[in-house]
């Protein structure tokens, strides 16, 4: 699926190639599992809505709703390789909404109908999907150790992919199209 952003920068297109699953509030790794808040108010709200999060004072994050109204649950945005208007890195959830201008203020955005939204590219590829345990939260125990991180095993933007690797990769690219 394609993220997409119609922001300051114009609409800026990306391929979403990693995502973590979050199922709280059961899930000690979930901003959800310390209850409802006014910052998780949104993450009990209706799916399809942005999750916008604020972290180690420098960094946005987004997350998908996707769960029924009520039930806090929520799928983290990792990585997007970009398709279109995007020319800063995208590995990792920070960088992504860095790259991608998503910051606070979509908070609660229906990402359906608003500015930020997700969507079937035309030419879409099935992706080789791979699995592994979430990133950073080994604070979570047990729920540390559940295989909810999803990635696209193919591409150079997933953000455990080495940085030798990925230029490797992105040059690789850069070469078949010239």
């Amino acid at each position: 699926m394609h993220l997409v952003h119609r922001g300051p920068r114009g609409l800026q297109v990306g391929r979403i190639v990693e995502t973590e699953a979050y199922k709280g509030p059961q899930d000690l790794a979930a901003h959800s599992s310390r209850g409802r808040t006014p910052r998780t108010e949104v993450m009990f709200g209706p799916p399809g809505h942005a999750y916008v999060y604020f972290i180690y004072g420098f960094w946005h994050c987004l997350n998908v709703v996707t769960a029924d109204h009520g039930v806090p649950h929520a799928v983290l945005l990792r990585a997007v390789e970009p398709v279109s208007g995007i020319d800063d890195s995208t590995h990792g959830p920070g960088l992504l909404c860095r790259a991608m201008h998503i910051d606070k203020s979509l908070n609660g955005a229906d990402l359906t109908r608003s500015q930020l939204w997700i969507e079937q590219p035309d030419d879409y590829r099935k992706p080789r999907i791979a699995r592994s345990t979430r990133i950073g939260v080994d604070y979570a125990g047990e729920w540390a150790k559940k295989p909810w991180r999803f990635f696209d095993r193919d591409s150079p933007y997933v953000s455990t992919v080495s940085p030798t690797v990925r230029k490797r990769a992105l040059s690789k690219a850069v070469d078949r199209r010239l």
